[in-house]
């Protein structure tokens, strides 16, 4: 069975050329979790729906769905986001499109 080679992208090229990380580069978001209790979402673009126990963000990834207790939002800039509260369940929701 012959295996197959990876095709490089241009973007993956160009992270590896400035030693970048690939996510960075492509734009894609970018999740941080600290136990059950913080969520740092990067490269977000805009709250969809909030409550203190669901809440909707928009990325270019999809729709990141957090469901929890007590949710808050801690911090929110252009291009970051921070959840608290406990956090019981990070998705990404499928939309139909």
């Amino acid at each position: 069975m012959e295996k197959r080679k990876r095709r490089d992208t241009p973007l993956t090229e160009l992270a590896e050329l400035f030693d970048l990380p690939g996510d960075v580069v492509a734009g894609l978001c970018h999740l941080e979790m600290i136990g059950d209790r913080r969520l740092f979402v990067e490269h977000h673009s805009g709250i969809l729906a909030y409550s203190d126990q669901c809440i909707d963000v928009n990325t270019p990834c999809g729709i990141l769905r957090v469901s929890g207790r007590c949710l808050t939002l801690e911090a929110l800039t252009r291009e970051e986001l921070r959840i608290g509260g406990a956090v019981e369940r990070v998705e990404w929701v499928k939309t139909d499109a």
